[in-house]
């Protein structure tokens, strides 16, 4: 079992900056591939970006590369997500995710198995 806990949501205007932080406890962090997915009102769950157990494979959304950074710390069991240049379409709850299907980077929900909370981000125009 894997639990996680999401921090560093809030308001902040367009173009500017915000860092997600997500706190793992459990199991052997590094034995998981984790990301980070959003949803807004009226829309499904989808993923941003993800990156995998050793830290050294990572994906993007093409809606956010170039301006989102996935990290992670595995002898702190954290990953974080550095969102710059945040456009009013950023709006969404983001969640944290983890997968113990190692092989790649998924990008599906069904293929993780654990979830945080969410915590919003609002970008306003």
């Amino acid at each position: 079992q894997v639990q996680l806990v999401e921090s560093g949501g809030g308001l902040v205007q367009a173009g500017g900056s915000l860092r997600l932080s997500c706190a793992a406890s459990g199991r052997t962090f590094n034995n998981y591939n984790t990301g980070w997915f959003r949803q807004a009102p009226g829309n499904e769950r989808e993923f941003v970006a993800g990156v995998s157990g050793s830290g050294g494979s990572t994906k993007y959304a093409d809606s956010v590369k170039g301006r989102f950074t996935i990290s992670r710390d595995n002898a702190k069991n954290t990953v974080s997500l550095q969102m710059n240049n945040l456009k009013p379409e950023d709006t969404a709850v983001y969640y944290c995710t983890a997968s113990a299907r190692r092989a790649i980077v998924f990008i599906t929900t069904g293929s993780y198995d654990y979830w945080g909370q969410g915590t919003q981000v609002t970008v306003s125009s």
